[in-house]
Formats: structure tokens, sequence, C-alpha cells
């Protein structure tokens, strides 16, 4: 079982090179959807500037959204979760997360598998000559299962990431320089 003790550390370095890695395959011919999320659990202090592409979720929301959150990052390979200093809010939310994730997944996997719907589409399906549609359907299930998923919190969250890459346009969105000049101030 995982713990706050045993949630796994990223640098924001490691995480910028994932990010810039998944900015070069979206511009690639192929694509590619995106196996990264970012989750900031910021509240009142998500000010002066963000992770480019990260999704904000308020600490104080995240128990309402958290069923939520675990169906909209089902298909994503990494999910990294952060706050200002990643010493409580972001390693409770990525811990709370795991959990959540954990007790949903199982659930509905085994409801698609077990379902009178399921079986009543895949008799459809497969009509008179016992093919056709079924292998695409096959095919659009697999891309709907969750994935296995490597759960991180940001090391020093972002106030070490923007030390590092506030002023980094590829990386770091609204970044105001003005309100980091004199470190954290909560």
């Amino acid at each position: 079982m995982t713990t706050i003790g045993s949630l796994q550390r990223l640098s924001a370095p490691s995480l910028s090179k994932l990010i810039l890695a998944e900015q070069a395959a979206a511009g690639t011919e192929t694509g590619g959807s995106p196996t990264l999320a970012i989750i900031d659990v910021r509240d009142d202090d998500y000010i002066g500037g963000h992770i480019k592409g990260s999704q904000n979720v308020p600490s104080r929301k995240l128990d309402a959204m958290l069923p939520t959150l675990v169906r909209q990052l089902q298909d994503k390979e990494t999910v990294v979760f952060h706050c200002a200093l990643s010493q409580q809010r972001g390693p409770s939310a990525a811990l709370r997360y795991i959990r959540e994730r954990e007790r949903l997944m199982p659930k509905e996997v085994e409801t698609k598998l077990t379902s009178a719907a399921d079986s009543a589409a895949v008799e459809e399906a497969v009509g008179a000559d016992g093919e056709g549609k079924e292998k695409k359907e096959e095919e659009e299930e697999e891309k709907k299962k969750p994935v296995n998923q490597k759960v991180f919190v940001l090391d020093r969250g972002f106030v070490g990431w923007q030390e590092a890459f506030g002023l980094d346009e590829r990386l770091t969105e609204g970044y105001s320089k003005e309100l980091w000049k004199d470190g954290y101030w909560m």
C-alpha cells in the first residue's frame, strides 16, 4: 500500500524533459495524444504562474473532483501532482488520487466485462457472419482501458519549479517575476 513516505518524487529538470518530449511528439506528423498530466493543487496561492499544460484542481475541491479526475486521467501514463512546496497538499493529493484510482478502476473493469449491455453489443456486432464490427469495437475498447500509471510529486513544488524554469516560456505560463522576486510569500 502506498503511503505519503513511499510516494515517488520527480525533480523539476526531469519534469521539464518530460514536458519538452511531449511537446516535440505533439509537433510530429503522428501527433500522439499526451501521456503526461500535471495537477496543480494550489488554492489561493495559484498566482504568479503555472507549469505549461497543467490543470489547477484546488486542494479544497479535490475530494469532490477525484472520481472525475480519475476518469479524465485514466489514459495518462504519468501523473505529477504539486502545490507550492509539495510538502503537504501535493503529496496528500497524489496519495488520495492513487487510492481513489485503486478503488474505482477494478470496479469499472469488472463492470465492462460482466454487463448485459456489453454481452448484447458483442452479439449484435458479431451478426450473421461472426466477424465485422467486433474487431473495431475491440480496438476501441482497448483504447479506453486504463493504463498503468506512474504517479509522482514534483520535488520542491512550484517554488522550486519557478526558480529553475519560471522565465522559460516553453515550460511556464503566466509567470510574474515581480511576484517571485522576494521568494515564496506564504
